[in-house]
């Protein structure tokens, strides 16, 4: 998914119109899976789209999530980062350098609760937080 095709593709299947910011901007998304924060998303662009503002950016993001089109992540405390992977899945953020990588989630199909039933899972938001094996190994640290 990163011809420009794609992601006009893309961005229809959520009602979303495209324009130039927000294709630049779902572009962006789709090619750089790292979950960047609005202003990352900003620095990276601003440079080819002078014209570009910051309230573009979080005015768009936050269209991309009310249309379900992007996930936001609020894995640590300064930071809202952005997934336009929306699928099921837990993240891990590295303390070190500050990367979230995805990871698959098994079996959450559905929960049981005692005295409740069973609960229609609709959202999932599960993270990690600790080192990778770079940052671990820089800090003496045995994975």
């Amino acid at each position: 998914m990163s011809t420009i095709q794609d992601t006009r593709e893309y961005m229809l299947q959520y009602d979303i119109k495209p324009s130039v910011q927000r294709m630049a901007i779902m572009e962006y998304l789709m090619k750089n899976r790292v979950h960047p924060t609005a202003d990352e998303i900003y620095g990276a662009l601003y440079p080819t789209m002078p014209t570009l503002s910051k309230t573009t950016v979080y005015n768009t993001m936050r269209l991309f999530m009310e249309q379900g089109a992007i996930k936001a992540l609020v894995i640590d405390e300064k930071n809202v980062r952005f997934d336009v992977d929306t699928s099921d899945h837990a993240h891990f953020m590295c303390l070190g350098c500050g990367c979230v990588y995805d990871i698959p989630i098994e079996n959450r199909e559905a929960i049981v609760l005692d005295g409740v039933g069973e609960l229609l899972i609709t959202e999932t938001h599960l993270y990690y937080k600790g080192y990778c094996k770079k940052c671990a190994e820089e800090k003496g640290k045995i994975i």
